[in-house]
């Protein structure tokens, strides 16, 4: 019972900081019985799933507010601190649309595969709005085929 508390307050702080709603998610996804309610609550309490499993958001740059930002900055110059998250601005790694729909899919160093809980096209949503903004100019377009075949 104390260890599911914990987990529970552990769940509510985290509703309320944006950048921790794929944990939470996960949390929601592995919990059972009243955990399993309540978590799901506190992760849906601004309508960021569809379920415990799947983002909500239907764009680009939506999901870019939602799900990147956090950790790459809303103006995407990434940040340095406890961690490293690189810049997407004016990244020339995005001159690969196949190498970002990896990124999102599998993840990469300690970045979490994020687009599992997304559709093939929100994948190929947010890569193409990174792929055309902050700086990129990136306009051959990922297609959710392309994700599909990834995933």
């Amino acid at each position: 019972m104390k260890f599911q508390s914990s987990i529970l307050h552990v769940a509510a702080a985290l509703a309320f900081a944006n950048i921790g709603a794929v944990a939470i998610a996960q949390s929601a996804a592995e919990a059972s019985g009243p955990a399993k309610s309540i978590l799901l609550q506190s992760g849906d309490a601004d309508g960021a799933f569809i379920n415990a499993r799947q983002f909500s958001e239907p764009d680009g740059e939506r999901l870019y507010r939602r799900v990147c930002a956090g950790c790459h900055m809303p103006d995407a110059k990434g940040a340095q601190g406890a961690g490293i998250y690189p810049a997407l601005a004016a990244n020339a790694n995005l001159a690969s649309g196949d190498y970002a729909v990896v990124v999102v899919m599998k993840g990469l160093h300690g970045m979490p595969g994020v687009g599992r809980m997304m559709s093939d096209d929100q994948v190929a949503d947010v890569v193409n709005y990174v792929r055309t903004h902050f700086g990129n100019r990136y306009r051959d377009k990922v297609t959710p085929a392309q994700v599909k075949s990834v995933r």
